[in-house]
């Protein structure tokens, strides 16, 4: 029986397409010192020809639409095809921030006060600073890297920014105030603890992807206790919306403790990116990392070989 092959999945269709090439570039580079890699480029919402369910393992790193939404993680299960990171039905709710807040809220995590909306359905300003004050984060409900975020103050700014709004479903939340923390779940199990600090203040498109716009501390300065709350509520909310093998999971650090922002069941993969920085504290390098988070796929297709 051949040895498995990893396929490195890296594109896709979404904004966040050049993000993903370099995550996928550099997990490829890494899984090939120890496993053998390839490296596809996604270009249609489809599933790459040539997989073979006996021989392939995924290692996806598309972001955003139809990486993280579940639709690449739907095609592959009904290819059987075994791949690493969170199946389908995780994948769809945590690429929800409303959803995905729901459900760690009910399980005990502090959740920023939020209302979603359709673009064709606006409130009006006065009404959401009524509900989460004059300071608010708006964004879309199913994107990452932060794409479409802004976060206008007083009721003029929040009208000319929901006058912006065309299309799609979005979410406005009451802007937080305190420490940008950002922590990696490996087996349902935190990692160091990540502090993200933006030299602008707003953690945005520009600021992550603009080299020396962002300091990161890891692992973050905080108290014992600080940074054990933040890893609980990190391990709360990934088994609460039922992820798997691995995600992303961020936070801001009120006085009251961690509240959630989102959690991202792929998140950028390049050596420099946040989960990487997390798993460092933990004493995993980059290669080390990566070889752990395609491990579990790696057995569950070695135990369907043994089965069959």
């Amino acid at each position: 029986m051949s040895a498995p092959i990893i396929t490195v999945l890296a594109g896709g269709i979404s904004t966040e397409r050049e993000v993903s090439l370099g995550s996928g570039r550099a997990s490829a580079l890494a899984l090939a010192r120890a496993l053998p890699t390839r490296l596809l480029e996604v270009t249609t919402a489809a599933l790459p020809s040539g997989l073979d369910p006996a021989r392939d393992v995924v290692f996806s790193t598309l972001h955003g639409t139809f990486g993280e939404d579940g639709g690449m993680q739907q095609l592959l299960d009904a290819a059987g095809i075994e791949y690493a990171g969170c199946d389908a039905v995780s994948s769809a709710l945590t690429m929800d921030k409303s959803a995905t807040k729901a459900r760690a809220a009910a399980a005990g995590v502090r959740v920023a006060e939020g209302m979603p909306f359709a673009s064709t359905a606006r409130p009006s300003a006065t009404e959401l600073v009524a509900r989460l004050g004059p300071r608010v984060v708006l964004k879309p409900n199913a994107e990452g890297s932060s794409v479409g975020l802004s976060l206008p103050e007083g009721p003029d700014a929040i009208a000319a920014a929901l006058a912006g709004i065309t299309a799609g479903d979005w979410l406005a939340e009451r802007r937080l105030s305190g420490r940008e923390l950002s922590i990696g779940v490996l087996a349902g199990r935190a990692l160091g603890v990540v502090e993200i600090r933006p030299r602008s203040g707003v953690y945005d498109f520009t600021s992550k992807y603009t080299r020396g716009m962002t300091e990161y501390f890891a692992p973050a300065p905080l108290t014992a206790e600080e940074t054990a709350a933040a890893q609980r509520a990190a391990e709360t909310a990934f088994a609460a919306c039922g992820c798997r093998d691995y995600a992303r999971v961020d936070f801001i650090l009120e006085p009251g403790g961690p509240c959630l922002l989102e959690i991202n069941s792929l998140p950028g993969m390049k050596e420099t990116s946040l989960l990487p920085m997390s798993a460092r504290c933990a004493g995993l390098d980059f290669s080390a990392l990566v070889r752990a988070l395609v491990a579990p796929a790696l057995r569950r297709l070695a135990a369907r070989r043994g089965a069959g």
